[in-house]
């Protein structure tokens, strides 16, 4: 299963999964788009609606 997560702040989307024990992908397709890995190393993805930008 991949999870997406759309969320308000990209930034602090990331900062928070960061703390959280998340990493970034090397790989990131969008700039509105960040590919994460969870401790475990699944991906899941923070995303911005490009239309609300």
């Amino acid at each position: 299963m991949h999870l997406d997560f759309e969320v308000v702040d990209l930034q602090a989307a990331v900062v928070h999964a960061l703390e959280l024990g998340a990493r970034e992908s090397g790989h990131q397709p969008q700039e509105n788009v960040r590919v994460m890995l969870d401790p475990a190393g699944h991906p899941f993805c923070l995303y911005m609606d490009s239309s609300n930008s």
